[in-house]
């Protein structure tokens, strides 16, 4: 599944998609960011309610396909623009953490 298909469920919402057609092929979900720095793996999904620059430097060290901001999170604006120029595909969900990953592990099925 790509991040743009899962941008297509109800649970998902687009906020930025740079590459939209980069391949799910895991997920991870924390916010602990030197934990998710070593243990996360490249192509995965990130659930997250972090929502500073860090992780985008995280993201882009972890290499994951997308961040997902979980629980209603958002992006303040700083952020955003830091994101489009790293080229970070970003979702959204109104789910918690737990739900959002169930979520996305039923789509991957």
């Amino acid at each position: 599944m790509t991040v743009k298909e899962l941008t297509m469920l109800p649970a998902f919402t687009e906020v930025l998609l740079p590459d939209p057609d980069r391949e799910i092929e895991g997920c991870y979900v924390g916010d602990l960011l030197s934990w998710v720095m070593g243990r996360a793996q490249s192509g995965d999904a990130w659930i997250t309610i972090m929502s500073n620059v860090n992780v985008l430097a995280v993201a882009t060290l972890a290499d994951v396909c997308c961040v997902i901001l979980a629980e209603g999170v958002k992006l303040d604006d700083e952020v955003l623009k830091v994101a489009s120029e790293k080229e970070i595909n970003v979702l959204s969900t109104e789910l918690p953490m737990y739900e959002g990953s169930l979520a996305l592990a039923e789509a991957l099925r």
